[in-house]
């Protein structure tokens, strides 16, 4: 799911689309059916004039690309004017062409939405009632099944927006009410009706980037939270390992103004702030903390700055026109805005950074569970070593997924094959960094949780003299408090997981603060104590 705040929820229910000013957080509020989507009165206006063009070149005898000719090698072959309809249908049947498993409802949803923003804005020459069609079946719960693999995201994503577009004429299958069935039978349940496509409809349709841009929003949202969220967790092993504060100081930042180094060092210090436990040993022997918590602004500020680019970038895509050929008032120009290397490229960058974040975690969980380096933890953060073995595994557990995040960073974007007899020869492979960049998160924020379960451990060791019994008394209170904005976050991870005492199924814990990792809950606990962070 993608976090987005109580208020962007309480925005209004009704998302309006004009192909020029759709926000991320609107597109994460249509994908997660919390509002309705409307195409704007000036769009509907300007999609009629787009399509008046198409329908004079249809007479005018002219060879245009995809609409009076045929596509890719095609290009080349004019197409009877009987035979245009055809041609339309024939391609959403023969490119709906992907394999491998489908992509979840959201994904779906956002790549609906942003299609018919992309139509809305009124360069691609479609009838307004398809456009209509597209969005009913948004706001109906229509889901198009579609097979995440088989785009190479250079002419658009063409097998996935193909099978998204196949149940608009009442093919290909769709989810609906938790049931799947052919999409025309959805549609006949939703009250739609299947359309017959008309000239340039079906390549309308196809040709865009939207299956890169639905990853890529969703990923910009859930790393901005995630990124937030490494910075509470990283102040939590700190306090834990009795680390200092003094790396964070505005001073030292302030002479190396990079925004996300700044945002993350003023994160710290407002988690660490009123810290009883960093108090406590102010005046210890130790010189400097290890590069995993001394240097987090620095490598959790590199990441920020990666998903700021990232956002740039999705925020353009969101409202671009991205099919081929473009109608304008006074010409129909072919070009290559389907072609997804802008994308690729941030895609493949974001899921580098994340996996930085995964990096640094898991080498602050094994400080927590290594008796050499945590400043007094027990071994593996258990009492009973020996017969029970804490957090041990957990650890190899965070270590494998680092090491899958190293292969899964390897970018799609500089591969290219060529396609279409050569008429293709370049493609960005969009669509691989995407899935790739998704699966490095999904491995990062399971590392990170695993971070966490290991922080709050060795606060309770902190905090209590006799941590398994403290956990158990609302009346005992702690010896030392770590700062009120860790506090809150480790009481909303103590209300679901309780203090190992003694070793149980570790599987369940890691499911339940992956849970809390992906909840958002965490971080609003800890803004509601000490405001917002950055």
């Amino acid at each position: 799911m993608s976090v987005i705040t109580s208020k962007e929820l309480a925005r209004s229910p009704v998302v309006e689309l004009d192909g020029n000013s759709l926000r991320l957080e609107d597109l994460a509020r249509l994908a997660r059916g919390q509002a309705q989507a409307q195409l704007s009165q000036n769009a509907a206006a300007q999609v009629l004039k787009s399509r008046a063009v198409v329908d004079k070149a249809l007479h005018s005898g002219e060879a245009i690309y995809g609409i009076t000719t045929g596509f890719g090698k095609f290009k080349d072959v004019f197409i009877q004017p009987e035979d245009r309809k055809q041609l339309q249908t024939n391609l959403l049947l023969s490119h709906a062409a992907g394999v491998g498993p489908c992509f979840d409802k959201e994904i779906i949803r956002s790549m609906m939405a942003l299609r018919a923003n992309a139509l809305a804005k009124g360069y691609s020459g479609v009838r307004k009632e398809l456009l209509e069609l597209l969005i009913a079946c948004l706001n109906n719960g229509i889901h198009p099944v579609v097979p995440e693999q088989g785009s190479l995201g250079a002419s658009g994503d063409l097998a996935p927006l193909s099978h998204l577009a196949l149940v608009l004429i009442g093919r290909g299958k769709a989810e609906y009410k938790g049931e799947i069935m052919d999409g025309n039978e959805a549609l006949q349940r939703a009250g739609l009706s299947a359309m017959e496509l008309e000239a340039k409809e079906g390549l309308a349709l196809t040709n865009g980037t939207q299956s890169m841009t639905a990853m890529g929003a969703q990923l910009v949202l859930r790393s901005e939270y995630l990124v937030k969220l490494a910075d509470i967790v990283g102040a939590m092993s700190l306090e834990a390992q009795l680390g200092s504060g003094r790396p964070f100081s505005k001073k030292i930042h302030d002479l190396r103004a990079h925004p996300g180094q700044s945002a993350s060092a003023e994160n710290l210090r407002r988690l660490l702030e009123n810290s009883q436990i960093i108090e406590s040993h102010k005046d210890c022997p130790l010189v400097q903390d290890a590069y995993s918590l001394r240097c987090m602004p620095q490598v959790h500020g590199a990441t920020r700055q990666a998903v700021s680019h990232a956002r740039q970038v999705f925020e353009i895509e969101v409202n671009s026109a991205t099919d081929n050929p473009l109608v304008f008032e006074d010409e129909i120009l072919s070009g290559g805005n389907f072609h997804g290397q802008p994308l690729a490229l941030a895609l493949d960058y974001l899921g580098i950074a994340i996996a930085e974040l995964a990096n640094i975690s898991e080498r602050r969980t094994e400080r927590l569970v290594n008796p050499a380096l945590s400043n007094g933890l027990p071994a593996f953060l258990t009492q009973y070593g020996g017969t029970d073995s804490g957090f041990m595994i957990a650890q190899y557990t965070a270590a494998a997924l680092v090491s899958e995040n190293k292969v899964l960073a390897h970018p799609a974007s500089v591969d290219s094959i060529p396609t279409s007899a050569n008429q293709e020869d370049h493609v960005s492979m969009g669509s691989t960094a995407g899935r790739k960049a998704r699966a490095i998160y999904e491995n990062s924020a399971t590392v990170i949780a695993i971070e966490l379960l290991c922080a709050a451990q060795g606060l309770d060791y902190r905090m209590f003299d006799d941590p398994a019994s403290a956990t158990q008394s609302e009346k005992q209170k702690a010896e030392l408090l770590p700062g009120p904005g860790i506090q809150a976050a480790y009481k909303t991870i103590r209300a679901v997981i309780p203090f190992l005492d003694r070793d149980r199924e570790m599987y369940i814990d890691l499911e339940k603060a992956k849970a809390l990792v992906m909840s958002g809950e965490i971080v609003e606990a800890v803004e509601s104590a000490i405001g917002a962070l950055n």
